[in-house]
């Protein structure tokens, strides 16, 4: 037995794998696993202490990042439709756009085409109904004459204000005239024109006699006058349909403030 202990000694001490570069290899050193036990604590109690110093909210604004990232990749349906009927509308509205400028394929029309939309400015609506406000002498025609007048000037108020709100440009690079900067019709939407006719046609319809034949012609030239501003490239289809039906509501608003005849009488004596 004593002789067996010093050979054993010395098959350790010759062993390759029992110096001191190997001996991590199979058994590792106290030290270092106490000096990597205490960093692994430090460094999960400098974690849980700034995890618990952080604030509540950005803990959410944290969990709800991801979220907000994958809404902004994956649109909603009806934000896909909506784009896609924005894109249908531009589309067919440049390519009605056939009096946009000289060069277009109806160029030669386009004197013809605004001569038209003139036809439906409402600084010449005012200043008829005006004239012929100032020539009338039956208390029936003034009463007519003052809620039309009135009519007018709530149209030229209602559509300069969307307009400001949407500030929607038309889909040819086209600079209002001078008679579109008087009435501050210098954006698309809702197209001024086409709120006007229309607002114009169901009040002369309502309350005038008229024949049929002028009747039908009343509503085509409401419809002419709206559609040729999308030959001329200032408004987009849906300006014009819009436009259409603002003048229906603006037409209602008028029919319920319907000032009466002495009403009327009075403000033509103030004036």
């Amino acid at each position: 037995m004593p002789a067996s202990q010093p050979r054993s000694r010395a098959r350790d001490r010759n062993n390759v794998l029992n110096r001191a570069e190997f001996l991590s290899l199979n058994q590792p050193l106290k030290g270092n696993q106490e000096s990597r036990s205490s960093s692994r604590k430090q460094s999960g109690q400098a974690g849980a202490a700034g995890a618990q110093n952080t604030n509540p909210k950005e803990r959410r604004q944290s969990q709800q990042l991801p979220e907000e990232d994958c809404m902004q990749l994956n649109p909603s349906f009806k934000g896909i439709a909506f784009n896609s009927l924005l894109a249908i509308d531009i589309c067919m509205s440049k390519r009605l756009g056939v009096c946009a400028n000289r060069a277009s394929s109806w160029g030669g029309a386009r004197s013809m085409i605004n001569l038209l939309g003139i036809t439906g400015h409402g600084i010449p609506w005012i200043a008829g109904t005006l004239i012929c406000l100032v020539k009338s002498s039956t208390l029936a025609g003034q009463e007519v004459l003052m809620n039309l007048l009135l009519a007018l000037l709530l149209d030229i108020m209602i559509v300069a204000g969307l307009q400001k709100l949407a500030k929607r440009k038309g889909p040819y690079d086209i600079s209002p005239g001078l008679l579109d900067y008087l009435t501050m019709d210098t954006y698309a939407f809702p197209a001024g024109h086409a709120s006007r006719v229309a607002m114009l046609s169901k009040f002369f319809l309502n309350h005038l006699v008229l024949a049929i034949p002028l009747r039908i012609l009343l509503v085509l030239w409401a419809l002419c006058v709206g559609f040729s501003r999308v030959m001329i490239g200032r408004h987009h289809i849906t300006d014009v349909l819009s436009g259409f039906v603002f003048g229906y509501l603006q037409f209602r608003l008028v029919e319920l403030i319907w000032m009466s005849s002495n009403t009327c009488q009075m403000l033509i004596s103030i004036w």
